[in-house]
């Protein structure tokens, strides 16, 4: 089964007037993100994700690393992803160049499901073809009461898990904390966000009340790159920690592990290198005897992708599931995502086991050659106008 054609998609969308979701990164006017189409002469197709720059994104995938890969047979995923890496050492291994080749990786292991006739969480060696989910929202309100409001609607789409961004100032957080929880207590757990507000001691003291609630885990109360105050950090806390999505490949993985900076690895099919590259983090995160929960913040082939892989290891413990109105999670597939008593099913179909619907595909699509409009699109700002500063943390 040789390579044919690789094809991104770059795909951008606004909240209804600009007016998303509020955290300690502003505003957020809209989202994007970019598909990886990966088509073979024998017809079939496989699809990946890339969670990045989507321009540049782009450029890597189609007219960098693309023609070094048509006629190249699909089935040689890791001599691929070897080759992707050397192609893209010099200025990449970690940020835009390795998300890019895992968009391709991710698409690979589509196909080889798809070959085989086996879904990927069987393919990877798992024995349930179901991943524990949680509703990623609960953004910064006016009041912590409205986070519970919102907890409460989630439940009705099947979750039991919601994580919160928190980081706005010390009587809202340990508010929330204290409502949400207490709301959820007979049937939820709440995780917490701490979206890099946090200095060392506040994060301790914040951690009496995240014990005192049974929060899940405590995610990135500092900057990725801080590892001595994660180290620091880690064996006073009583709540698991949890850190990644901001790292990139094995190497960037096994600074965070061998720091001891974390209890939970967060790492991304499509922004730390593509399924191949995950299971070399999975199998180091076994070494050291951590839990695997992937990130997820882009879209449904990315989800799915992630999903599976936490399907497929006994260290699988969640999955992330936007749940702020994105259409690259609701609305990109032909048949929508199924989350029932808190699992996300994947079902029995070869692969990753979804189709993208070419309406949505196309509805969602920036025409070639048309860049991301200015906006703050929650990973990425375009244009100072839209960059936003949040006030210092009053703890």
């Amino acid at each position: 089964m040789k390579i044919q054609a690789i094809r991104t998609h770059n795909l951008c969308f606004e909240y209804p007037g600009r007016n998303g979701y509020l955290y300690a990164g502003g505003r957020v006017t809209g989202r994007v993100t970019t598909l990886v189409e990966v088509g073979t002469e024998s017809g079939l197709t496989g699809w990946g994700a890339t969670y990045a720059h989507p321009d540049l994104a782009r450029v890597i995938i189609e007219d960098h690393l693309a023609p070094h890969l048509i006629g190249r047979d699909a089935g040689a995923i890791e001599s691929i992803w070897d080759l992707m890496y050397g192609l893209t050492r010099w200025y990449g291994r970690k940020g835009v160049a390795i998300s890019a080749l895992g968009g391709i990786d991710i698409a690979l292991w589509d196909l080889r499901g798809k070959r085989e006739g086996r879904p990927l969480w069987q393919l990877l060696g798992g024995e349930r073809g179901q991943a524990p989910a949680y509703a990623s929202a609960l953004f910064w309100k006016a009041r912590p009461e409205e986070l519970v409001e919102e907890a409460l609607r989630l439940r009705e789409r099947g979750f039991s898990r919601f994580k919160t961004r928190l980081g706005k100032n010390w009587d809202y957080d340990t508010s929330a904390v204290r409502r949400v929880s207490a709301a959820i207590a007979p049937w939820g757990r709440l995780l917490v966000d701490g979206s890099h507000r946090y200095d060392l001691e506040t994060a301790v003291r914040f951690d009496d009340v995240l014990a005192e609630h049974d929060v899940f885990w405590f995610e990135e109360p500092f900057p990725p790159e801080e590892l001595d105050r994660y180290a620091a950090l880690r064996p006073r806390l009583k709540t698991p920690l949890a850190a990644g999505e901001n790292d990139f490949g094995l190497q960037g993985f096994r600074e965070l592990m061998r720091a001891g900076a974390v209890d939970i690895v967060q790492a991304d099919a499509c922004r730390a290198g593509g399924i191949t590259e995950l299971r070399r983090i999975i199998a180091m995160a076994a070494e050291h005897q951590l839990k695997f929960a992937p990130h997820t913040w882009s879209d449904a082939v990315a989800l799915v992708a992630n999903a599976h892989l936490a399907a497929s290891t006994p260290l699988g413990l969640t999955v992330e599931v936007d749940q702020t109105g994105n259409p690259f999670i609701e609305e990109l597939l032909c048949e929508p995502l199924t989350i029932r008593d808190g699992q996300l099913l994947l079902g029995d179909r070869p692969g990753l086991g979804v189709e993208v619907d070419p309406a949505a595909l196309a509805r969602l699509t920036l025409p070639r050659g048309q860049t991301i409009p200015p906006g703050n699109y929650s990973d990425l700002i375009y244009q100072p106008e839209y960059a936003y500063e949040a006030p210092p943390y009053a703890g």
